[in-house]
Parts: C-alpha cells; structure tokens; sequence
C-alpha cells in the first residue's frame, strides 16, 4: 500500500510537470468483505462473525474509489490520499518526495530491463 501511494504521488508530480491534464489520487477502500476466506473451514467462520460487524460490504468499499474518480468537486484536485470519501494525510513516509522519485527510477528500470530482455 504505501508503494501504490508512492507511485501514484510520483505519477501525480510527474503528470503536473509535463502539464499533462490526468490526474491520480490515491484510496484506502479499507477492509472488504469478500470470499477470500471461503477455504478456511472454521476459521472462516470466526472470520466471517468479525467480518459481518467490522468489514465494509463490496459496495462501501467501492465508495472511496468512485468518489475519487468521479465526484464533481475532485475535478482538477491531484496528488491526495482518501479514505472513506473524505481526504487524509498519508503517513509521513508515503509523503516522502524523495522515497516517491526513487521507487518511481527503480519501477521504470525494472520495465525497461524486462522489454530488453
């Protein structure tokens, strides 16, 4: 997670700089409820109990995510982080410029590498 932040702040910055007119913003959709622990047996069970009171249904946790997107009032706003609909400050390290450009030069050496390969 706090490399897809990464990435899409160095995206972000790069896109700004190139006056590119994208933006990319970044979402925690937080815990789903989904079918991952359907092979679990009891443990699934447990699960699904703490599931069912803590976890977001699929459409909660796809709210973040198209609010992102597609509200109106986020036209034009880049480079931020989002959780349940609302913007938040990352963690300290996600802000990290620096930590962003380096994950960012080593992505891209890593494709460049393997289209040369």
């Amino acid at each position: 997670k706090l490399a897809n932040i990464l990435h899409a702040n160095e995206l972000s910055r790069s896109l700004k700089e190139e006056g590119v007119n994208i933006t990319v913003n970044s979402v925690h959709p937080g815990l789903i409820m989904t079918n991952l622990f359907r092979h679990y047996g009891c443990m699934a069970r447990i699960f699904k109990v703490l599931m069912i009171i803590l976890w977001k249904n699929v459409p909660q946790g796809a709210a973040t995510t198209c609010y992102a997107a597609l509200h109106p009032k986020l036209k034009g706003v880049a480079g931020k982080y989002f959780v349940d609909c609302n913007e938040c400050e990352p963690s300290k390290l996600a802000r990290n410029e620096v930590l962003a450009k380096k994950l960012w030069d080593f992505s891209n050496k890593l494709v460049n590498s393997a289209q040369n390969s």
